[in-house]
């Protein structure tokens, strides 16, 4: 019996702590990944958390072409190697707009959900270029603090909305994904993202060098809410969604039930058929079958190295020259890929539960050569 209560006591003290500290969101991290098996956001954590639905037009719905040699062609035996090894779920080739090559994995299929992680702050960044174009942020240029008036740091005065979608705030941050005490770790699972992100200083001079941060794009979703006056989840859905003719409605996290915020800085849950309406919209420079529902000027600087220092970004988008070209794609936690080819029309598509190596020295995972090589030995057997 002393030793139960002993144990009771330790429990309702480390509690008691956890809430003095302000590290309660620890229960909701323990209860959502560690219970489950996992020691990192999942895929299908999105079960877990609130959500905001992102519709669809049903009345508008636009499936991919098919390709006449849809599926003819195998995948080759260092990529199905790979899926095994990095536990891939999805993996689709675009060709010229129609879908040329597609498999499914561990369960999944075509209209299976998932989590994109980081590839949602691609489509924050079109929501961004949108509110520009619609003349709901007046410039790129616009002063945060006008937006976000509780902003603080030396430098609060000086951010701007543009510094958010090229990471380069200067914004107090620590990106680290496995340690249960980051910054990082409390957004995901917070109740109340808003007032966090209002505490988070601007401690260094923007707009100078890229350096990678969630956080930039959480707080351009909060600047985005007070100038559009809709949760990012409507505004994309009215704006993209449904021009786009999405297949399936898509689903975001919130911090919290009915007012919440998105957890934009990842966590739009959708599947690979339909993320990669991104890359096509980005590909054809904001056109869509003939409509422009995004301004061609502020796509053509989305795909553009934005700081010497590199890596390889530009607003929302990560950049790679590779293969005597210059793609670009989406990229998010665990290794998904929406990979975009403008000289050859190909859009590649991974999903999975694991990536590939990330050194200092590269700012792209050995994995995202792996599928471009791959889908182009499978291209090249085309007749």
């Amino acid at each position: 019996m002393k030793i139960l209560k002993w144990f009771l006591g330790s429990i309702l003290v480390l509690v008691a702590l956890a809430y003095l500290f302000k590290v309660d969101y620890l229960f909701t991290a323990v209860r959502t990944i560690y219970f489950n098996g996992y020691t990192t956001a999942f895929l299908d954590d999105y079960k877990y958390f609130p959500t905001r639905t992102i519709a669809n037009d049903s009345n508008n719905i636009q499936p991919w072409p098919v390709a006449v040699d849809y599926n003819q062609i195998k995948a080759t035996e260092e990529l199905e190697k790979a899926h095994v090894e990095l536990q891939s779920i999805a993996y689709l080739i675009i060709k010229n707009d129609s879908l040329w090559y597609e498999s499914y994995y561990d369960g999944y299929d075509k209209g299976a959900y998932s989590n994109s992680f980081s590839m949602a702050k691609s489509i924050v960044s079109a929501a961004f270029g949108k509110a520009l174009q619609l003349g709901e942020i007046k410039e790129e240029n616009d002063k945060v603090i006008n937006y976000i008036p509780e902003l603080t740091g030396k430098y609060k005065d000086d951010l701007t909305v543009a510094d958010l979608s090229k990471m380069s705030s200067g914004l107090k941050w620590d990106e680290g994904y496995y340690s249960p005490f980051s910054v990082m770790t409390e957004v995901y699972f917070v109740k109340d993202l808003r007032k966090v992100m209002q505490k988070i200083s601007i401690d260094d001079e923007p707009g100078k060098e890229f350096i990678y941060k969630s956080g930039d794009t959480e707080m351009l979703t909060m600047v985005l809410e007070k100038a559009t006056g809709m949760y990012l989840s409507d505004y994309v859905s009215k704006h993209f969604w449904k021009p786009m003719g999405a297949e399936n409605p898509a689903l975001w996290q919130l911090d919290h039930e009915g007012t919440g915020v998105e957890k934009s800085f990842c966590c739009f849950t959708s599947n690979a058929r339909d993320f990669a309406r991104f890359g096509k919209l980005y590909k054809d420079f904001g056109k869509w079958n003939g409509q422009q529902i995004l301004d061609s000027v502020y796509v053509a600087k989305s795909i553009k190295q934005q700081y010497a220092n590199g890596p390889e970004y530009g607003y929302g988008w990560w950049l790679v020259k590779y293969r005597d070209q210059e793609f670009f794609y989406m990229r998010g936690h665990l290794g998904q890929f929406v990979i975009v080819s403008p000289k050859d029309n190909v859009i590649i598509v991974r999903l999975g539960h694991k990536k590939g190596v990330q050194t200092e020295e590269d700012p792209h995972s050995n994995d995202l050569y792996l599928y471009i090589d791959e889908a182009y030995k499978m291209l090249d057997q085309r007749k």
